[in-house]
């Protein structure tokens, strides 16, 4: 059975009042909870509709399918695992040094990610057969990707990581590490760590990584006058 809306009924383009944007947020809500119990392929709209406590034609008045309500989903996880980009790391009135910001971004992420490790297993799984969510996950995270790129340039212009790294390689690596390591030990269970233990390697691997400096390289060894 298709999970796409019928083909004579026309979704409005999204919530138009208050109670229309928090019924949406519902049926998100529900359809986290299915995909979390059931995967992605057992999940049915009729489930998340019961679940949301809505008939079944209410889920099309928000959503033409199935797979687009899981892409929402998965934006949402996007978005909560980047927040510490924001709320860690690229403060502008924050007074801790780079490696600092660095360790409290990468415990905020981890520590989101264990939260919901249930429904990204789940999101992980989908990404690596489905091309469609896995590009559009891609391009939702590149302008998160982007801000980092940049900040590693700024580094470098002050003198803080070495003048080799390129930032663009150095983003998507050290970002795969980080969210390969928390899949392998938070929702595949192949790794075993303690948390503070995981954030501390995690920090030294990234910082090194980088060749992160406390103070720029030409103040690093002053001459002996």
């Amino acid at each position: 059975m298709s999970t796409a809306a019928p083909a004579d009924r026309e979704k409005p383009n999204g919530p138009r009042s208050r109670k229309g944007a928090a019924t949406r947020a519902r049926i998100l809500d529900a359809a986290k909870t299915v995909f979390e119990n059931d995967g992605f392929l057992e999940a049915r709209i009729s489930d998340i509709a019961e679940q949301a406590g809505l008939s079944h034609g209410s889920f099309y008045h928000y959503f033409d399918s199935k797979e687009q309500i899981f892409r929402e989903v998965a934006k949402e996880m996007s978005d909560l695992l980047n927040a510490p980009l924001s709320t860690s790391i690229f403060i502008p009135s924050s007074t801790a040094p780079p490696r600092e910001r660095i360790r409290d971004g990468i415990r905020r992420y981890l520590e989101s990610y264990r939260a919901e490790a249930r429904i990204i297993g789940v999101i992980e799984q989908v990404t690596r057969y489905d091309a469609h969510l896995n590009g559009e996950r891609f391009e939702h995270q590149q302008r998160d990707r982007d801000r980092v790129v940049g900040s590693l340039r700024q580094l470098q212009l002050l003198g803080l990581i070495d003048e080799e790294v390129d930032p663009a390689i150095a983003a998507h690596s050290l970002g795969a590490m980080i969210s390969r390591f928390a899949e392998m030990w938070l929702v595949q269970g192949l790794v075993d760590t303690d948390f503070e233990h995981a954030v501390d390697q995690l920090t030294r691997l990234f910082v090194s990584a980088l060749r992160l400096r406390d103070r720029p390289a030409h103040l690093s060894h002053p001459e002996i006058e």
